[in-house]
This record gives structure tokens, sequence and C-alpha cells, in this order.
């Protein structure tokens, strides 16, 4: 089933929240989030660096309490800006979860130190990806056992992925969906496994079940059972 990007969301059910989480795991598909870090230290399970999309709210994670954030509803919906504990209790192993972490002005080793210290008891299967090399540079370095993935977009070039791969020795990487078809994609996946994202239509994952080892989909691209 892959993962579902940021939870199984859609109308009434926001991103990133307990709920479609939740509606992942019912339906046996693997988890894919976003996190950062509070002001306090806590790491926090959300895509933006502020709150404006998702809750109207002009405060910004990274200067923000994890307390506070977490009285903030998303889309007025009622669910709350979750920690990354609580989506590990709630998943207690039974999908594979795979979390982005999200860097802001050079905290790429506090918050890979934080997820790692809260993946240290957790016994399911999740990996930790990042755009950001210097995240896989650290698990390399201080959780060399974790699976560790680098995300590169459709607008970097050859030796921006040369450059970030050998930084962050990754054990797979994620890829935009869009250059899926590239020769250079093909030759990397002779090397690590191929994620891709953000597969939304038929379109997406039919070349994406060709080209790619694992899929992060949503909406109109979720797999077929």
């Amino acid at each position: 089933m892959g993962f579902a990007h940021r939870g199984l969301h859609g109308a009434g059910v926001p991103e990133n929240s307990l709920a479609a989480f939740r509606a992942a795991i019912e339906a046996g598909a693997g988890i894919e989030c976003d996190v950062r870090l509070s002001s306090d230290g806590k790491v926090v399970v959300f895509h933006d660096h502020d709150l404006r999309r998702l809750c109207a709210s002009a405060l910004a994670v990274e200067s923000t309490t994890a307390a506070v954030l977490a009285g903030q509803k998303l889309y007025d919906s009622g669910e709350h800006i979750p920690l990354l504990s609580e989506l590990l209790e709630l998943t207690a192993g039974r999908v594979p979860i795979l979390i982005e972490i999200k860097c802001r002005g050079g905290n790429s080793a506090r918050i890979s130190s934080a997820v790692s210290d809260e993946l240290a008891n957790y016994a399911g299967q999740v990996g930790v990806m990042s755009f950001e090399p210097g995240v896989g540079k650290w698990f390399a370095r201080h959780a060399p056992h974790a699976r560790r993935g680098l995300i590169i977009s459709s607008r970097a070039s050859a030796l921006d992925r040369w450059r970030s791969t050998l930084k962050a020795s990754p054990h797979f990487l994620a890829i935009d969906c869009a250059v899926l078809g590239r020769t250079w994609v093909a030759k990397a996946r002779r090397q690590r496994w191929i994620y891709s994202w953000t597969i939304r239509t038929p379109s997406d994952r039919e070349t994406g079940e060709v080209h790619a080892d694992a899929l992060i989909w949503e909406s109109d691209g979720r797999p077929r059972i």
C-alpha cells in the first residue's frame, strides 16, 4: 500500500492529524508525516513553518512551545497538532512510518537528535528522510541502524544530487514523481531503493509502479487493492 502522504486525509480529516493516521492504519497503509522542532525542543508533527494555512494563526512552529501548539486546532476540526510520541503510541508498529524531518535555522543536528531519542524504544518499522543532507549525515554518524533517506526535488541539479547523496549517505532516495522516468533515476535505483512523492493521480501511480519501489500517495493516487 505504500505510504499515505501526511496520513489518509481528506474532507473533515486534516493532514498530519491523528485522525488521518488512524484512517491510514485502518486502510493498512504506511504513514508518511512531517516533523518540526518546537521552541522547547519537542518533536511535533506538522508540515509548514507557520500555522497560517492550517490553523489561521501567525505562530511559527520553531518559535512556539509544544503546549501552545497542541492547543491549536487544525481546520477547526477539533484535531490538534500532535507530538511524534503520540503518533508512535497510536501506530504501535501496526504499519510502517516514514518521517520527513523539516529543518529550520540550522537546527538539523538538534532535530535529528530529538527524533532519534523518540525512536529509541520504538519497535515498529520506521524510516527518516529530509531534503537537508545534514540529517542523513547525523543519522549515519550517531544512529547508523536507523533507515535514512534523502529527498530530491525535480529542480535539483546533477551536482546538487551528487553532493547531497555523498553527504547524506542514504539508504534510499525519495524522488519527485515528475522526474521518475529519467535516466539518472534508473541508475540510482541500481544502488538504492527509490521512493516517490507525491503520487496523486492514476497516471502518477502507473509511472511510479514502473520506476519506484515505494509510493508516497494521496487522493486518486491511492494504490489499487
